[in-house]
């Protein structure tokens, strides 16, 4: 029988309006995340949250120790939930998750947060390689505008492309509903 986890990434307080590094629809995928959240706990299921800080005073966002890179009060953490830290985009680096997960006997994550285009990517990624089955929950990410060669690329086909990669080779990308359902 398959034992599962839920791995919150990077939702903080930067990606909201007013913070440093605001996303597209940081809002409305932390409401489905907090959804997410509360019936992973009714279920008495593993939480986990992930929390970036760069390294340097000078980072655009997640600078250490600031409230940009708190958690987002919408998923804090409760009781004895893990909290990890990271510095790198992929959750699974120089952090305890895999020994988290294993401890657990854990073997599929659903996987919630943001940067769709770069943590959670990375994060699901290492994931698969690593053996587990991994769910994304397309409408609990978000992402933001991004530019190449000149053109704006908006958020919302940046989290489409993304999404779908991931749903070819490493996840099955459902929506909120159909998780909970």
């Amino acid at each position: 029988m398959s034992k599962s986890a839920l791995i919150v990434v990077d939702i903080q307080n930067d990606y909201f309006p007013g913070g440093k590094w605001p996303l597209v629809g940081a809002d409305a995928a932390a409401d489905n995340a907090a959804r997410i959240i509360q019936a992973t706990r009714d279920a008495e299921g593993l939480v986990v949250h992930i929390r970036h800080e760069f390294t340097s005073q000078d980072a655009p966002f997640f600078t250490p120790g600031s409230d940009g890179a708190k958690l987002h009060a919408k998923v804090i953490n409760q009781g004895d939930e893990p909290v990890l830290l990271k510095h790198f985009a992929n959750s699974f680096r120089e952090t305890e998750l895999k020994q988290v997960l294993d401890q657990h006997g854990i073997d599929e994550l659903v996987v919630i947060g943001s940067m769709s285009h770069v943590c959670i990517d990375a994060t699901t990624r290492a994931a698969a390689d690593f053996g587990y089955t991994v769910k994304v929950i397309h409408d609990a990410c978000a992402s933001r505008d991004l530019e190449f060669n000149g053109s704006t690329v908006p958020a919302a086909q940046v989290h489409a492309a993304f999404m779908s990669a991931l749903g070819f080779a490493y996840a099955q990308v459902i929506s909120t509903d159909t998780l909970l359902n």
